[in-house]
């Protein structure tokens, strides 16, 4: 541990630099609004900016991706909370419960417990890497296709009853979103299913249209159809120290940030998994066992910082396969790896002995990165609510615009425009039967990783489904799975028997 604390001061010592530093301030700055503007996300934002790097110097130049991809995870939770937009898929938890308590009129405090819980998810996901990256990579190898799949199927088999208010219309949203999943070409045979012989669907229903119908429009037209304007009344101007929590605020999101972000940063190092899935996981866990899990989905501060801890300490914990094992542990891991061997780095074991300045000076780079985002997202929390104070008259062409530009701009096919259209009227009328769309959309982002290492598991074993009882880790994943499916039903029957026999 001395040897880590030491190599951490030669890192800070090689980020502490003009050029470092402003690399390390540009590419927070510009997570923030590649997070916070819906259609782009972390992948697409270091993507785009990749290129642009390739004559800068190496360290320099993944501190400044390291930060858009860290930054991001800020940024998505302010669309989600102002205008139930998502701009990442990350930030799907965080819309849950910050929209709703934006429009009570606390856009400012669902903001600060963004930030803040966002703040120490870094934090926690920071010192898990610093110190324990080793040993979290030896538990990351330990998850192979099985483990991976069981924990996934576990997920969505959760996501269902949890988030839905009615069990049986959760799971039902949720196995929707498995179909929806399905469209567009196999990825192991590369056969077309459910095309209907429109090409634009050959590669699947693109997922910013459709979370930008599901939320953005949906909110739209509920707007437009409502019998009277938001209370505007409750979004009086309010300033940095108004929007700060209390003593008893921070109190309850303290313990909740510290928890998922572990959770998250667990859930990050698992190739594949990334900052949704830890969310979703975290937002699950807060649902199940909170102290306030009964007003999740309300407006419920603890709410968000299940979600903003987790995918904040995920983003940082991929980064332990990425060093560690050269294994990208999400989508911007991926394209980060890819620039590491432009810049002629060869992630792996030996990296932090062959390039100690490059590694540490990384590692360095983000304490400083988590403060200086967490102190921009601040500053920047009177501004953001204004956006509140806009009359809904106002707002609806606002949010129009933004759905359009955000749906066209995925793939610069007018298709999406319709496929956002369609889906958020379908959004709207689900939501007006007591549907979820929640689940809908979890099952669409996890069910592609779930198809994909339920093959390799299948494969692995020459078809034996066996293979997830006999390997432990996903035994009691499966388990666990199972539990999760008939604890309601026993539940209830114990209820019924105990009120026959009383």
């Amino acid at each position: 541990m001395i040897e880590n604390i030491q190599s951490l001061l030669f890192g800070f010592q090689t980020v502490i630099s003009l050029d470092n530093m402003l690399a390390t301030v540009v590419g927070g700055v510009l997570g923030i609004i590649v997070g916070a503007m819906p259609g782009i996300g972390a992948a697409a934002g270091v993507a785009l900016l990749l290129p642009m790097t390739f004559k800068m110097d190496p360290t320099m130049a993944i501190i400044m991706l390291a930060g858009i991809y860290y930054g991001d995870m800020f940024g998505g939770a302010y669309s989600a909370t102002l205008l139930n937009i998502p701009g990442d898929s990350s930030a799907l938890c965080t819309a849950l419960d910050g929209y709703p308590l934006a429009m009570k009129g606390k856009g400012g405090k669902a903001l600060a417990a963004s930030n803040i819980s966002s703040f120490i998810g870094g934090v926690v996901g920071i010192i898990f890497l610093t110190f324990f990256a080793p040993i979290m990579a030896e538990v990351g190898l330990k998850f192979g296709p099985p483990e991976s799949a069981a924990l996934i199927f576990f997920a969505l088999t959760s996501i269902g009853w949890i988030l839905g208010d009615n069990p049986l219309l959760g799971l039902i949203s949720a196995a929707v979103g498995m179909i929806l999943a399905t469209i567009g070409a196999d990825s192991a045979t590369g056969q077309i299913r459910f095309a209907f012989g429109n090409y634009n669907l050959y590669s699947g229903i693109s997922f910013i249209p459709l979370i930008i119908g599901m939320f953005g429009f949906c909110q739209l037209v509920d707007m437009a159809t409502a019998k009277k304007e938001n209370d505007v009344s409750l979004l009086t101007k309010i300033s940095i120290k108004e929007s700060m929590l209390t003593k008893e605020e921070f109190k309850s999101i303290f313990p909740v940030s510290i928890r998922s972000g572990i959770i998250g940063n667990l859930v990050g190092f698992l190739p594949g998994a990334g900052g949704t899935t830890a969310a979703f996981i975290s937002y699950l866990v807060e649902k199940k066992i909170g102290k306030r899990k009964e007003f999740l989905g309300t407006g419920e501060i603890t709410g968000i910082a299940s979600s903003e801890s987790a995918n904040n300490a995920a983003a940082v914990g991929s980064f332990v396969p990425l060093l560690s094992l050269g294994i990208p542990g999400s989508a911007t891991s991926a394209v980060l790896l890819g620039g590491l061997m432009m810049w002629g780095l060869h992630p792996g074991p030996l990296l932090f002995e062959n390039n100690p300045e490059f590694a540490w000076g990384l590692i360095a780079s983000m304490y400083i990165g988590n403060v200086l985002c967490f102190i921009a997202g601040t500053l920047m929390i009177p501004a953001l609510v204004s956006i509140l104070k806009i009359s809904t008259k106002t707002l609806i062409p606002i949010i129009m615009t933004i759905c359009v530009i955000g749906a066209y701009s995925c793939n610069n096919n007018i298709f999406d425009v319709g496929v956002m259209l369609v889906f958020g009227l379908i959004s709207y009328y689900l939501c007006r039967y007591g549907f979820s769309v929640a689940p809908l959309l979890l099952a669409f982002v996890l069910s592609p990783t779930l198809e994909l290492q339920l093959r390799l598991a299948l494969g692995i074993s020459q078809g034996d489904a066996t293979v997830f009882l006999t390997r432990p880790i996903s035994c009691v994943i499966v388990i666990l799975t199972i539990a999760v499916l008939l604890g309601p039903v026993i539940k209830s029957m114990l209820s019924k028997r105990k009120g026959s026999e009383a």
